[in-house]
């Protein structure tokens, strides 16, 4: 299950029934659970622990230093989920002491060639990233967020759960969830129906959030203001998630203002 080719170097920890292709490299601190596949050429670096089940495409590097001036070879790890499939030339790095000295990726996510996840990111669950997306330094982004190919995402950007953003969009500010964003600087495009109609089981809850985007993108009332209103009369669970969303984000919203 491990070609002879392939660099282990010694402090590894290799789990149950892993295979490592020909000329892989795994550094001496680098932690792999059980059933996970590393194709040829790959390279799997720094303080990283992977969990179970995932793939690993040829020549993906994982782990490698942080791409930021200030880092100074501390010792930041890379922590990744299980069930993840990570495609040919992706590149993730570890964090940086500037924040909590860790980036972190869930369960189930696919990243697809060429993709970017820069250190301090934090990566849900069940989330699709497609060819060439990249994204800087302390992103987050919640469960089942779509990003699409050649989409850059700015530093310290929030990405709501189900938010879908269209390829080739150049994302600055925070996308709340259920939403579509798209462009460059990417501007909400309404919801994301066709997600919240396969994840919601009630109608009425999706018909709920509509009623609360349109009061809010489209009113023209200060947002902030309107969603902190809002809050205070609501009852339901995906409008309270949009809502304190709003509220709460520092780079502010990726809408157009309506005058």
């Amino acid at each position: 299950m491990i070609h002879q080719t392939a660099i282990i170097e010694d402090g590894a920890k290799i789990g149950e029934n892993v295979e490592i292709g020909a000329y892989a490299y795994i550094g001496k601190n680098v932690t792999i659970g059980d059933n996970t596949k590393i194709s040829h050429h790959a390279t799997i670096e720094g303080v990283t622990t992977i969990g179970k089940g995932n793939e690993i495409y040829p020549y993906a590097t994982v782990g490698t230093a942080p791409q930021d001036l200030k880092y100074n070879k501390e010792d930041t790890e890379l922590i990744i989920g299980d069930n993840n499939k990570i495609r040919e030339f992706t590149l993730i790095n570890t964090g940086t002491i500037q924040d909590n000295g860790k980036t972190i990726i869930g369960s189930n996510n696919l990243f697809m060639g060429y993709v970017h996840i820069a250190h301090d990111c934090i990566i849900g669950n069940n989330c699709i990233f497609a060819n060439a997306a990249t994204l800087a330094g302390h992103v987050h982004v919640d469960d089942g967020a779509v990003v699409g190919g050649m989409t850059p995402i700015h530093q310290f950007v929030h990405i709501g759960a189900l938010a879908m953003i269209a390829g080739a969009s150049a994302v600055s500010q925070d996308v709340p969830p259920f939403c579509m964003v798209e462009g460059n600087r990417a501007k909400l495009r309404g919801l994301n129906l066709t997600g919240l109609r396969r994840k919601f089981d009630n109608k009425n809850d999706i018909d709920e959030v509509k009623k609360v985007y349109k009061e809010l993108f489209e009113s023209g009332k200060p947002l902030k203001e309107n969603a902190k209103n809002l809050l205070e009369n609501s009852k339901n669970q995906y409008v309270i998630k949009l809502l304190e969303f709003v509220v709460n984000s520092k780079r502010g919203i990726a809408y157009d203002r309506k005058m």
